[in-house]
């Protein structure tokens, strides 16, 4: 049967908007399983180290490797994996990740010594760098204005739950398991989650997924090879020091090596563009204020919050001397509102904007005041360590208030096409910026350490942190300026 032109236009318009297919919701759900799949994994590792030193006899420059170099491959992909899926279609992309982490999780599970587990972790995060641009790329085109926050909000309740999850669902399986098969079941625990989110995919994702995105190019060189090596060795010579940084003063030359790398990926892209092809990021964007602004927040709240919860287990655990599992629970209350702050965000970003986020810094920073003076009363006998597990609550509300919302407001105004690279700028700025404040504050608070007590030093590396969110709080004011002009 011919369709009628109203038929016909109904179609059309149908495929040239993907928002009211109600498939969304189901590619959403395979979205978050994977991501609280690789959430869970990155804070079970955190509770296994010890585990692991033990059964693989591993030294410290092997357990550095086994955070470090998931962290350094999933960073140094992200970009270029979110141009493939731009253009060759992202389910696709997204599916073959996942089967990367969770083959990677069995190499991980069976490792026979500590080599072998930390090349199974560096696939891991080739699988996970794969994965991730394409299911922001997916939110970005499936969901628009009011469902697009509510996505986002969800996504931050999955982020929230695994990181409250996680620790403890590690400290449970080690205990089960014993020295050797306890760790071992920290990343075996990926297989059968990973399995589902692949078969769910395959079952719900439209065939191809992404077949109604604009194309940009053809073949080999609409990816943009040239500028996918520049941009990827800029992000490892950046990242490199700060991972590896007891490897002596020259290897801090590869910071000013990774600026020039990235001056020569800008100047290759405008020449790229220039040419009338399709580059691999579209620099215009960079114009765009509430774009740069976002990168801007998301890099400093990264640089400096994520640090809290390193410092936490370093205090409750070598200044207290509570076991692992205890030490997990100070993060539960945090990680559970900033899953529920989430949540009720996401259904408000769309009508307040940018002074969500601004409130959430806001609360952020009282939180940290109130850790710091909660590790004052602790150290003078007054209070038991206990109560800093509800001051770090508010951080856990403004987590929720922040990154949510953010990435909501800083994807809203660009361009579909460029969705998965764009998305993926945003979280390499995030992954740098975790990586120079756990390196920064780290260090100042071993060195406060050395010549001061354990309070002393957590509340030197709380203050550095305060201060990097309190940058974070000028640009979200900048960025809500520059809105009302």
């Amino acid at each position: 049967m011919v369709p009628t032109k109203t038929n016909a236009n109904t179609a059309a318009q149908d495929e040239a908007d993907p928002t009211t297919d109600p498939v969304r919701w189901r590619i959403l759900s395979v979205l978050l399983v994977t991501i609280f799949m690789t959430l869970v994994s990155v804070s079970i590792v955190n509770v296994a180290l010890p585990s692991i030193r033990h059964g693989l006899n591993a030294s410290e420059a092997d357990m550095q490797w086994v955070l470090s170099g998931y962290a350094l491959t999933f960073g140094v992909v992200l970009v270029a994996a979110g141009r493939a899926g731009d253009i060759m279609g992202r389910g696709g992309l997204f599916l073959i990740g996942v089967t990367i982490f969770t083959l990677a999780s069995i190499a991980a599970g069976m490792a026979p010594n500590a080599e072998w587990l930390n090349g199974a972790r560096f696939v891991q995060g080739i699988g996970s760098g794969l994965l991730n641009p394409q299911g922001l790329g997916m939110i970005q085109h499936y969901f628009r204005g009011g469902a697009r926050g509510r996505a986002f909000g969800y996504f931050g309740t999955t982020v929230g739950l695994s990181v409250a999850i996680g620790p403890v669902l590690g400290g449970l399986l080690i205990e089960l398991g014993g020295a050797d098969l306890g760790w071992r079941l920290t990343f075996l625990v990926n297989v059968p989650i990973g399995v589902l989110a692949i078969t769910l995919g395959l079952l719900w994702f439209p065939r191809p997924l992404i077949s109604r995105l604009p194309r940009t190019g053809s073949g080999l060189r609409s990816l943009d090879p040239v500028g996918a090596v520049l941009l990827g060795l800029a992000v490892l010579a950046v990242l490199f020091p700060f991972m590896e940084g007891r490897g002596g003063a020259l290897i801090w030359l590869l910071l000013p090596a990774g600026l020039v790398l990235v001056w020569l990926w800008v100047r290759w892209e405008r020449r790229y563009a220039g040419l009338g092809l399709s580059p691999m990021v579209d620099l215009k964007i960079f114009s765009t204020r509430s774009y740069t602004n976002g990168i801007g927040i998301m890099a400093l709240y990264f640089m400096g919050v994520t640090s809290v919860w390193v410092l936490v287990a370093l205090y409750v655990q070598e200044g207290d001397g509570k076991t692992a599992l205890q030490s997990a629970a100070f993060g539960i209350p945090a990680a559970l509102l900033s899953a529920y702050a989430a949540h009720w965000a996401g259904k408000r970003v769309a009508r307040i904007g940018r002074k969500l986020v601004v409130a959430g810094l806001l609360i952020g920073l009282f939180g940290l005041g109130l850790s710091i003076l909660v590790v004052i009363l602790v150290e003078a006998g007054l209070l038991s360590i206990w109560w800093l597990m509800g001051a770090l609550s508010f951080v856990g509300v403004a987590q929720g208030m922040v990154i949510s919302p953010n990435q909501t407001l800083t994807l809203a105004e660009v361009p579909l096409e460029y969705a998965g690279s764009s998305g993926a700028i945003m979280q390499t700025g995030q992954r740098i910026g975790t990586a120079i404040g756990i390196a920064v504050i780290t260090a100042a608070v071993f060195a406060t350490l050395a010549v001061s007590s354990w309070g002393t030093a957590m509340i030197m590396g709380l203050a550095l942190v305060a201060l990097v969110v309190m940058l974070a709080l000028l640009v979200a004011l900048k960025d809500l300026r520059d809105r009302k002009q």
